[in-house]
């Protein structure tokens, strides 16, 4: 399993490992005179993993079966879901090779990639969550969860029911790469 990947070690092929966000960062990165703030994705295997070991199989299935102008169910469900993602612990393995990536006292963006944010039957882009400024290795985990978590908001949950996507196939890559600041 590839829990991580930096932005050189991916290509266009690995989208549905990266997502949209990461497999791109990852082409920009090998453009000549382009320059890409460095970065690492944290692979939709990761996500995968979260997902398994959260045991929400049961909470997937009840909103499956809601309709999506049922909005108090969805928001009660949906934020049942991220508070299970958020507090289920990154597998150690999965946190030492994130914190090996990490160089200390560099701010960092964790900047959601999911698997289905631009297809040609629907955008999904926007809906999920990135952080700026994000400092030292246990911020970063946590934020990595936030943005897994971010999957499942209300808002992100309806779309995908007016569009027919089931809730278990969307999976959610994260980007994590170095803030540069901005001159303008």
């Amino acid at each position: 399993m590839r829990y991580v990947l930096g932005f050189g070690e991916i290509d266009h092929s690995q989208l549905s490992l990266v997502g949209g966000k990461g497999a791109n960062l990852a082409e920009l990165s090998r453009i000549d005179d382009v320059r890409v703030p460095d970065g690492f994705c944290v692979t939709t295997e990761a996500f995968g993993r979260i997902m398994a070991e959260a045991s929400i199989d049961d909470r997937l299935d009840r909103l499956a079966g809601l309709k999506p102008d049922d909005r108090e169910a969805i928001g009660a469900l949906s934020g049942q879901i991220r508070g299970v993602i958020e507090t289920t612990p990154v597998p150690d393995d999965v946190a030492t090779e994130i914190s090996a990536r990490l160089v200390d006292d560099v701010a960092y963006a964790v900047r959601s990639s999911a698997t289905a944010e631009d297809l040609p039957t629907a955008s999904f882009a926007g809906q999920q969550d990135s952080y700026l400024n994000i400092r030292g290795s246990a911020a970063i985990l946590a934020h990595i969860q936030r943005c897994w978590a971010s999957l499942f908001t209300e808002r992100a949950v309806i779309y995908r029911l007016r569009n027919g996507f089931d809730q278990r196939r969307i999976q959610m890559a994260v980007v994590v790469q170095q803030m540069v600041l901005a001159q303008a």
